[in-house]
């Protein structure tokens, strides 16, 4: 089945206050997203995950332990990625963390203060173009992964409850070179907590 660009879930400029600018959805959406759909369509048009879902594309064309993974795989997972990524986030200043996300949280990591620092360093330590994740793992504990270039937790079997997208598009226009500041930000201001806690 053909991949298609999906629509915001908000206006271009609805982050613009909360620290990611309408430019910055107009270049990540618009062309980098976009440029995952296209090429994705082109390399499966015609090869056996022509009418695949989105997910038995990534989970079938991963290739575990490669240096580099296939165009198929790389456009796939980017398409996947960036999916989620615009639903994990919205517009409005005050987004409560749900009880029962927090209940999770607190148990998995000490504090949500923790689970903070953990992901934000897991996003900071992500060597060049890569993801950074809280993930249900398969024996239903909550943890804090990072993944290089386009590599998703569909890879190992772990549910994604929030990603962010560290590879630079995606913050420098906003924070020029300062990805701590972009995963702070991301956190305190950016994250649909809802839409996470849909995911447990």
């Amino acid at each position: 089945m053909a991949f298609t660009l999906p629509d915001l879930p908000y206006a271009h400029d609805a982050l613009a206050g909360l620290g990611m600018s309408k430019e910055t959805l107009e270049y990540h959406h618009d062309l980098h997203h976009k440029a995952y759909v296209d090429n994705g369509n082109k390399l499966i048009a015609g090869t056996e995950w022509e009418n695949k879902s989105l997910e038995e594309i990534v989970k079938g064309t991963y290739q575990s332990g490669a240096v580099a993974q296939n165009g198929i795989f790389n456009n796939a997972s980017q398409h996947w990625n960036h999916n989620q990524f615009w639903e994990m986030m919205g517009p409005g200043e005050a987004k409560k963390m749900p009880g029962a996300l927090e209940k999770a949280i607190t148990d998995s990591f000490g504090s949500v203060q923790k689970f903070k620092e953990d992901f934000a360093a897991a996003g900071a330590g992500q060597f060049g173009s890569g993801w950074c994740w809280l993930v249900k793992d398969k024996d239903g504990g909550l943890k804090v992964t990072k993944t290089e270039n386009g590599v998703n937790p569909l890879c190992f079997g772990q549910t994604a409850l929030l990603g962010c997208d560290v590879w630079e598009h995606s913050y420098y226009i906003d924070f020029r070179n300062k990805r701590p500041a972009y995963l702070t930000n991301f956190l305190d201001k950016l994250v649909n907590w809802e839409n996470v806690a849909s995911r447990l």
